[in-house]
């Protein structure tokens, strides 16, 4: 059960095992990547609630990213499985949020977790209310 209201309680968990490109020089995932895997949760999260990118960008509706943070906790590396576990809430009814933990399946330690927030905009790139499906998912 969520502790805030106009959060979801569905969370979606994604697992991706560490490319080596995805690490640096020591072999430890490079920081950005941490973006790429929450962008990951996202789309995985709103496929699971029955709406795609693909979909919200058809219906005229896009929801760029205006805030972003991420705190790096335990470092993920080359060939570890972490699990993407995402969560939303509804901010405003044009603005929502992801909150996302990082978790190495080996030991359950969090790599890393932050969040996105988003608005969304309509075909002219106007602010717009989120779809009534989204809302009510949410509510």
């Amino acid at each position: 059960m969520s502790d805030r209201p106009g959060t979801s309680d569905i969370v979606r968990t994604t697992t991706v095992r560490v490319r080596y490109a995805e690490t640096d020089r020591m072999g430890v995932v490079y920081y950005a990547n941490y973006l790429v895997w929450f962008e990951v949760g996202r789309t995985e999260w709103l496929r699971d609630t029955g709406w795609t990118y693909r979909e919200m960008e058809r219906d005229g509706i896009s929801l760029p990213v205006i805030e972003a943070h991420c705190e790096y906790r335990q470092p993920a590396r080359y060939d570890d499985r972490v699990e993407i576990r995402t969560r939303a809430t509804l901010l405003t009814p044009v603005r929502i949020r992801f909150d996302y933990d990082i978790v190495r399946e080996e030991d359950a330690a969090v790599s890393a977790s932050g969040y996105t927030v988003h608005a969304a905009l309509d075909a002219d790139g106007r602010p717009c209310r989120l779809p009534e499906r989204v809302r009510r998912l949410l509510g």
